[in-house]
């Protein structure tokens, strides 16, 4: 669990160094770096989707799972879910915030990959990167929505260490095709998130979030034949 707890300490450094210089940068100055974030997001997301894609050996998955999981998200109101919940306990733009910053730290190949990296290898290489770019992240986030980001850490742990569990007690059962078709529709959601944080469109990323199950389902299921 090394990989996560420097992940998660390193968004709660972030989040309170942001929020310190909050008063010190201006609305032009946090333009620009929530800009910045939002390239990166949707740079990283594209990355992820052009470096597997050619390793996909169901080359059509991540279409039907990002249709079945939008189809299945938006009947549940993830989204609308998410945002009264996060209304009820911030005050005035947190819970956007607090709904792209687990997006972003929870919803990536890193943050996937991370865990069953260190679980099953031993090797935290994926979460160090991650927590890098988490710590960069959460500052300009909590310079926009305030100290109230440091309650994505938490999440992030149980996130993470859920994943870490899994892959402890399952070992096998995640599978080289699954991972890679993960890493793919994760892709697709983070680089969806890139495109809310730029005003290009608003993709309710939260709503697609069942994406994810569908490719461990499907590979589970090949799997048994």
């Amino acid at each position: 669990m090394t990989g996560t707890i420097v992940n998660t300490c390193t968004i709660l450094a972030g989040s309170v160094i942001g929020s310190i210089f909050k008063k010190g940068i201006r609305k032009e100055q946090q333009d620009a770096l929530y800009t910045a974030m939002g390239l990166a997001a949707t740079g990283l997301g594209i990355n992820a989707v052009v470096q597997n894609m050619p390793k996909s050996n169901y080359p059509v998955l991540f279409i039907v799972s990002l249709a079945l999981g939008s189809l299945a998200g938006t009947w549940i109101n993830i989204d609308g879910r998410f945002q009264k919940l996060t209304e009820k306990l911030s005050v005035g733009q947190l819970s956007r915030g607090l709904s792209t910053g687990i997006l972003l730290f929870c919803i990536g190949t890193l943050s996937i990959l991370g865990p069953i990296q260190s679980a099953l290898h031993g090797d935290h290489t994926y979460l160090f990167t991650n927590a890098t770019l988490d710590f960069v992240t959460s500052m300009v986030l909590a310079s926009t929505y305030g100290i109230g980001m440091v309650l994505t850490a938490p999440v992030l742990f149980c996130w993470q260490g859920s994943i870490y569990g899994a892959a402890l007690m399952l070992g096998n059962f995640m599978t080289a095709d699954m991972m890679t078709e993960l890493s793919i529709v994760g892709g697709f959601l983070i680089a969806s998130s890139g495109l809310s944080i730029l005003n290009i469109k608003d993709c309710r990323t939260m709503n697609m979030m069942p994406a994810l199950a569908v490719p461990v389902i499907f590979c589970r299921v090949i799997g048994m034949f």
